[in-house]
């Protein structure tokens, strides 16, 4: 016998479209049927009180055949409504259970759902205890939004299994996910589980709709009582720290840690806490409770993976490398990210073609483009600037879709290489095919300043301004250009505001608009802004900047520890090296 599980979840089926489940053979059989009326001419079980005798039936027989062809002929021929009113009309005056079936098939076809609704009922008052016309009626129900009427038969369904009862309860509320009346399926759910309420799950099942009714000290009550019946259930756990946290993140992470403390097997519960806490960028704290789960689940993806990003976002690389590499062994899908990772940690490692095998074993999706232009650079790093172009064109040939990013990225290693003339040329005749294209506009304009065209530089960033309004980094680009040559100041300034208003706290707008202060000569200004980009994004032209405005007002000290620790992280800055120089004793 099919449980009450299958016939809830069916109710939903009907729901999304109809019936089609009708199809199927009643929930008390076994096997299936097609969607065609089952034979007619069959005599009906004496004890019908409420069809009609068999007599009349006997007599009916002929008319009913000739009906049930009509009806079928009249769907073929795309004559809905005629079909649904026929199959109507011959399930109200035969009130056979089959004829019932294939006439509210029919009806949902023709998605005649108050024809649908009116057979359904006729169906459970002719049998009462078929688990199927109940499974309809309450499909139709949910569908209508009639929720008043649910909750007698819900409650007959799920009394109808004893064994699935806990799974049903859990199931209700995704019966009523698109329903948007969540203070209505509250009310209902509360009366359908109020008989069953000495199971954890009745409590869990109605803490789900108080939370999404937005009833939280409900929700959180009914989760305590399921927790109450049921200390050590996880779901609940996680659902008691969902609607904590969503008053505050801190309590819920303290909710999660108390439970996982009373319950060191709970394995789900320790795995979500790990990821919250990645969440609430407290890493470390994170990185121990993957550290515990790895122990007990040591080829669990879902535990191996993360151990190795925190590792890597703490810079521990052998533990990151580590994982990773056991993590390409198991079984998982797609593993282009762990490839990915695994050939950025060997190229920071100076190991070059190690970096290159694995950049080459990332496949299409969201590590395909920073592989193949990390590859790039690696070549071109090794003195095979050709090769590295070469890599580029071919990934741009084989997908189209990415042509621009891989023009730009050719471009930048031409730059990087001081051909900055034919990175320039590259991106124009990308341009002559795309002219509009934004991004290209804003490159080609950056390498048009740095080659000194700045007619071009200026026409490009108006353009791409005219096309994207609300281009933050058009505005920002041509507001520096202006300030960094001193030219036109309160312009510059004005349109460095408006970049800022488009991306507030940007750290290379507050750089901009701290250097164009400087220019002004508003120093204590500009070393607000600078300290407040620096912040943000210790960046190698900010802490150039910031050394200058330090130098500037006296704090040469200052000024020389900020290029030097600055210059530590990134060496190859020759901005850094010219402030190095510029702001030694």
């Amino acid at each position: 016998m099919k449980s009450i599980r299958n016939t809830l979840l069916g109710a939903a089926l009907a729901l999304a479209f109809g019936v089609p489940a009708l199809a199927a053979g009643d929930a008390s059989s076994g096997g299936q049927r097609k969607a065609q009326p089952r034979e007619l001419k069959r005599p009906l079980p004496e004890s019908s009180a409420l069809r009609p005798d068999d007599k009349d039936y006997e007599e009916l027989s002929g008319q009913v055949v000739y009906q049930v062809l009509l009806a079928e002929v009249a769907l073929q021929r795309g004559k809905k409504e005629f079909a649904s009113q026929a199959y109507a009309d011959l399930a109200v005056r035969t009130r056979d259970p089959g004829v019932l079936a294939r006439a509210i098939e029919v009806a949902g076809y023709a998605r005649r759902f108050d024809l649908v609704l009116e057979l359904a009922r006729l169906w459970v008052q002719i049998e009462p205890d078929s688990k199927r016309a109940q499974q309809v009626l309450v499909g139709v129900l949910i569908m209508s939004n009639q929720l008043d009427d649910l909750a007698p038969p819900l409650i007959r369904m799920l009394e109808a299994d004893p064994a699935a009862l806990p799974g049903n309860l859990l199931a209700l509320n995704r019966m009523f996910a698109r329903s948007p009346d969540r203070q209505g399926v509250l009310q209902l759910i509360n009366k359908v589980c109020t008989p069953f309420l000495t199971l954890p799950e009745a409590h869990y099942a109605i803490a789900v709709a108080a939370s999404a009714a937005g009833d939280n000290p409900r929700a959180l009550a009914e989760t305590r009582r399921a927790l109450e019946l049921r200390p050590d259930w996880e779901p609940a756990a996680l659902l008691e720290a969902q609607i904590i946290g969503q008053k505050s993140g801190s309590e819920g992470i303290a909710s999660l840690q108390r439970f996982v403390e009373r319950n060191p097997q709970a394995r789900e519960v320790q795995l979500h806490l790990a990821r919250v806490l990645v969440a609430e960028k407290r890493y470390g704290d994170a990185k121990r409770q993957f550290e515990q789960l790895l122990v007990a689940y040591p080829n669990n993806p879902d535990v191996v993976f993360p151990v190795a990003i925190l590792a890597l976002q703490e810079n521990d690389r052998a533990l990151a490398e580590t994982q990773l590499k056991h993590l390409v062994t198991l079984d998982i899908p797609d593993k282009s990210a762990p490839y990915y990772y695994l050939g950025q940690i060997a190229e920071e490692s100076k190991r070059g073609d190690a970096a290159l095998a694995y950049y080459q074993q990332v496949g299409a999706g969201e590590h395909y483009l920073p592989a193949q232009i990390r590859s790039a650079g690696v070549l071109a790093s090794q003195g095979k600037l050709d090769a590295a172009r070469s890599l580029l064109r071919e990934a741009a040939e084989a997908n189209p879709p990415l042509r621009v990013q891989l023009s730009i990225a050719e471009a930048a290693l031409l730059r990087d290489a001081k051909q900055t003339e034919a990175a320039l040329q590259l991106l124009d005749q990308e341009l002559s095919e795309q002219p509009e294209q934004p991004e290209l506009l804003y490159e080609s304009a950056l390498l048009a300043e740095k080659v000194g065209n700045i007619d071009l530089m200026e026409s490009r960033l108006r353009k791409l301004i005219e096309l994207q309004p609300d281009s933050a980094q058009a505005y920002n680009a041509l507001g520096y250009s202006y300030a960094d040559r001193q030219l036109r100041l309160p312009e510059a300034r004005q349109l460095i505001e408006k970049a800022l208003q488009l991306a507030p706290n940007d750290p290379f707008i507050l750089d901009s608009l701290g250097w164009v202060s400087y220019r002004q000569g508003d120093l204590e200004g500009s070393l607000l802004l600078l300290q407040r980009a620096y912040a943000l994004r210790p960046d190698p032209e900010i802490a150039a900047h910031l050394g200058e405005v330090l130098w500037m007002l006296g704090r040469k000290n200052e000024a020389q520890r900020i290029v030097i620790e600055a210059q530590k992280k990134d060496p190859a800055s020759d901005l850094l090296k010219e402030a190095v120089k510029k702001f030694s004793p």
